[in-house]
């Protein structure tokens, strides 16, 4: 609590950062910790309505997390395990999705292999945190297969689909915010699996000529999205979170053209992520991906190429193709067979009996019979839907025949686009610029997109060998991808190989959590070079510069130190941990005003738009438990205990605060209030029973009482929590020797003495206690140590006088007591002793030195 030995991450919002956050010191996973609570903090365990909150509002993976501690506390090896088991569970229920899309063999594993085997998805896996993507990606697919269900169910259980899919949507949008998306994609299926429109047709049933049925679907997914997004709204607040620069510096850009081309550009980078993750990183933030700013940047190429080929795939697929007779050709000869029946490519919509339209029907695969009937391709204006049972649909088993490839591409497209469209800073901006952890829900579209492409080049090509090696070459990406996730896989393995593997990508971050790691290794040298790399590329790097000062202040380089903490408070004035040590530092270097001045600045600064509060409350609460130390140690007791009680109003709820209860029952003691000091000396053991410093003070307390029995209680308590504490024998001690047992009291200083013998405080009481003991020889020997660690300390120079004057080394007492008067020469008792002492020496014949 006097020194504050947290670093400060490189971001509070990144890889090791997120981890301590969400679990390592987030109350809500703690058992005395209401649950409730976790209906009312965000994510990392900050209220929502707190301004410095993300309004991350994720309850459900919250409570898993604390599930896993409270079944194995915070051993990694069970938070691994439900990351791995949520994936192998969401790669099964979208292998389970891609079967009525893309049929039940070699195309839907190749989905599912692509998907399961993907290297970008390593972050959101192999990072415990990285559950909220997982587990929301998971309760979006079952959402949207009971949808799915729904769609092509008997009239009976429709209805309870449709409110399975619902459920799961809320519970996904409750575990991620982004899985609240799955309700478009819903609709998506809906009008272009289900009802296999293009667009033409979508048009004419949401703008034109209504389907009730159709609407009625549409209208139920619509509403629940509004009241979903509406009532999370309200639940944090009715405001948006606010990022810092590094966060998302396009978002900071006052210039309109770099936000717009940045914002452009970044869906097309997210893109090539999934299409070639050949670089990834933990960190995409500050400069990692640099802001394009000008119309003349090459990367709006890649933008261009981008969009047009994405508006590309989205015009086949929703293109009216009817009539087009050589598209007919080409599904007639692309024929499938199934269980003995014929089945089409996936080109062709065989309406339930009754239900042909008559108006404008042609088919899109020329006039194909299936069981004996013709097969039509309507507007889909007068199907039934979503109650009405169907002989061939898609979702139910044993369906007849596939959706057409240009509806599955667009069915891929919205896959992929639609869940990503939180991310793209459309709506509102958000706190990253790249996440590949964000990329885990849109990746189902884009391994559906390349199966349904190979699925359809496949049967376009006509002999075995070009098909063999299309099959070959999708076995072969499925192979790069999971050799590069068993790499990606190995960076992740522990933080230091993670760092090391972003520096290309990100070397101001990168290298500032490298040094956290190697200065918690105790590699100090390879810490401070880490740290003077990070601010090498980035020098106004608050949390960095804080680091390095509290690594220098740690060996002993106050100087240095000092200096980059108030470089650190100059680029962020609300960094308490930096007054902190700062007000330390001055405090030991003798500046007590300048210190009082820096810790009652640090208690002024309010908790506001800060990503940390809890943090920075800890730091307010220990500058306030520092200037109240500083204040006690003056004296002024009234003062001391008006900070204390300030300091007990602010500590946030993971505070220790065992240390500042102690210290208001030492000022307590001070001021003659025993009943008020042994209260607090309670609090202090109630709040940490092993307390040692309280069973110390509570026991001097007790003997000051007259409970001398309870008080040896406690101090022999103390020193079996603190065996090897010199400081615990020395306090014993002393109570032995206000008891008049002197022996006991010796073997006490001696012990004391001898466990903490480079402690000045600890050595010079025990050579005090030897001295009331009458043990001259031994209290001379460590009189003389005491000298040696405070040379320049006029008392302990007088003591060793003192000793050897009465030992009889008049000689060396004399030195002493002359030494001692240098350093202090107004001291009336050192004065005293040294006439004494010549006088005697005098008598005796021996040579002094001329006095004062």
């Amino acid at each position: 609590i006097l020194l504050s030995h947290c670093q400060c991450p490189t971001d509070g919002m990144r890889t090791l950062t997120i981890y301590i956050r969400a679990i390592k010191t987030n109350q809500d996973l703690l058992p005395e910790t209401p649950w409730i609570n976790i209906l009312y903090d965000d994510f990392w365990g900050t209220l929502l309505t707190h301004s410095g909150s993300h309004k991350s509002f994720r309850p459900l993976c919250t409570l898993s997390f604390r599930l896993n501690h409270a079944l194995d506390g915070l051993r990694p090896w069970g938070f691994h395990l439900v990351n791995v088991g949520l994936h192998a569970a969401a790669t099964g229920v979208f292998t389970a999705l891609c079967r009525p899309l893309l049929g039940g063999g070699t195309w839907s594993l190749l989905a599912g292999l692509l998907f399961a085997s993907h290297p970008v998805h390593t972050e959101a896996v192999a990072g415990v945190v990285g559950r909220a993507d997982v587990g929301a990606a998971l309760l979006f697919l079952l959402s949207l297969l009971s949808y799915v269900r729904g769609c092509g169910g008997l009239r009976a259980w429709t209805w309870l689909w449709m409110l399975g899919s619902l459920g799961c949507a809320a519970s996904s949008m409750l575990w991620k915010e982004q899985g609240v998306t799955v309700l478009a994609v819903s609709a998506a299926y809906d009008l272009f699996i289900f009802q296999r429109l293009r667009f033409r047709q979508a048009a004419v049933i949401l703008f034109g000529k209504r389907n009730t049925s159709v609407l009625l679907s549409l209208s139920i997914l619509a509403c629940w999205g509004v009241l979903l997004l509406a009532t999370r709204l309200y639940w944090m607040g009715n405001k948006p979170p606010n990022f810092s620069n590094s966060d998302n510096p396009a978002a900071d850009s006052p210039n309109i053209l770099t936000r717009t081309l940045t914002f452009f550009y970044l869906p097309a980078a997210n893109a090539w992520l999934l299409l070639c993750p050949n670089q990834l990183s933990f960190d995409w933030s500050m400069d990692a991906l640099p802001l394009v700013r000008t119309v003349a940047d090459w990367r709006n190429l890649h933008t261009v190429a981008f969009y047009a080929g994405f508006s590309l795939l989205a015009f086949f697929g929703l293109r009216d193709i009817s009539g087009h007779s050589s598209k007919a050709k080409e599904d007639s000869e692309n024929s499938l067979v199934t269980n003995g029946k014929t089945l089409t490519n996936g080109h062709s919509y065989d309406p339930p009996d009754g239900h042909h339209n008559n108006h404008n029907t042609s088919s899109e695969s020329g006039t194909p019979k299936t069981n004996g009937k013709s097969t039509h391709s309507g507007n889909g204006l007068t199907k039934p839907h979503p109650c009405t049972p169907r002989t061939a649909h898609p979702s139910l088993p044993g369906a007849s025949t596939l959706p057409s490839t240009e509806n599955v591409v667009v069915f891929s497209l919205g896959l992929l686009s639609l869940p990503f469209i939180p991310a793209t800073n459309l709506f509102f901006y958000v706190g990253f610029v790249i996440a590949e952890r964000v990329l885990y829900i849109p990746s189902m579209g884009f391994c559906l997109l390349v199966a349904v492409g190979a699925r359809a080049l496949y049967i376009r090509l006509r002999t075995r060998g070009p098909r063999g090696m299309l099959l070959g070459l999708c076995t072969g990406l499925v192979l790069v991808y999971s050799i590069k996730t068993v790499l990606r896989n190995q960076d992740w393995s522990n933080e230091e190989m993670l760092y090391k593997s972003g520096i290309s990508v990100n070397p101001a971050k990168a290298w500032g959590n490298l040094g956290n790691v190697l200065k918690n290794q105790g590699q100090m040298a390879k810490a401070e070079r880490a740290y003077r790399n990070a601010l090498y590329y980035r020098g106004n790097m608050a949390d960095m510069l804080y680091n390095l000062g509290l690594l220098l202040q740690e060996n002993d380089r106050s100087s240095e130190a000092l200096h980059y903490y108030k470089l650190a408070i100059g680029s962020r004035p609300t960094l308490a941990s930096a007054y902190l040590n700062t007000g330390i530092i001055l405090t030991n270097q003798g500046s007590l005003d300048e210190a009082k001045r820096t810790f009652v600045t640090c208690a002024e600064i309010p908790d506001e738009n800060l990503k940390d509060p809890h943090a920075h409350k800890s730091s307010v609460t220990s500058c306030l438990y520092n200037l109240g130390k500083l204040l006690h140690e003056q004296g002024l007791q009234e003062e001391a205990l008006s900070v204390y009680k300030k300091a007990v109003q602010k500590m946030p709820r993971q505070f220790a605060p065992q240390s500042l209860y102690n210290m208001m029952g030492e000022a307590y003691m001070r001021l003659n209030r025993l009943e008020e000091a042994g209260h607090w000396y309670r609090k202090s053991l109630g709040a940490k029973p092993d307390h040692i410093p309280a069973h110390l003070t509570y026991a001097k307390l007790l003997s000051i009482i007259g409970q001398k029995t309870q008080a040896e209680h406690y101090y022999i308590k103390a020193i079996q929590l603190g065996p090897s504490k010199g400081n615990c024998y020395m306090h014993y001690g002393q109570f032995l020797l206000e008891q008049s047992r002197l022996v006991e009291a010796a073997e006490m200083a001696e012990r004391a003495a001898e466990l903490d013998s480079s402690e000045f405080d600890v050595v010079f009481s025990a050579a005090h206690m030897l001295r009331q003991a009458s043990l001259n020889e031994a209290a001379e020997r460590h009189y003389e140590r005491a000298a040696k660690l405070r040379p320049d300390y006029p008392a302990a120079l007088m003591n060793l006088g003192a000793i050897l004057h009465l030992n009889g080394r008049l000689q060396q007492a004399e030195a002493n007591y002359l030494r001692a008067l240098q350093l202090k020469p107004d001291d009336v008792i050192t004065r005293s002793n040294l006439r004494k002492l010549w006088n005697i020496m005098e008598r005796q014949g021996l040579r002094t030195t001329q006095g004062p």
